[in-house]
């Protein structure tokens, strides 16, 4: 009975773990602008980063706030430089 209970617990995080997985921006690093070009830009739209990073999907990925102060979390491609996915 306990080997069940364990296997539905470590069922339930892995399925946990995928539902909160990022999107995938791309398969390759060709094309990619800059990351502090990237910063640059977002900076002048009035984001103030406090969190850069490349997502294992490579995409780049802010946790910061907008030019209204208001928290957001965003994957930007790194060619286009659009927003893929925002929380």
């Amino acid at each position: 009975m306990k080997s069940i209970a364990v296997a539905v617990a470590a069922l339930s995080l892995a399925l946990a773990g995928a539902a909160v997985a990022g999107p995938t921006c791309t398969t390759s690093k060709e094309g990619w602008k800059p990351e502090a070009a990237f910063k640059q830009d977002l900076q002048a739209q009035g984001y103030q980063i406090k969190v850069f990073k490349v997502t294992k999907g490579n995409c780049y990925e802010i946790y910061g706030t907008d030019k209204t102060g208001k928290k957001v979390e965003i994957y930007f491609d790194p060619v286009s430089g659009k927003a893929v996915k925002s929380e």
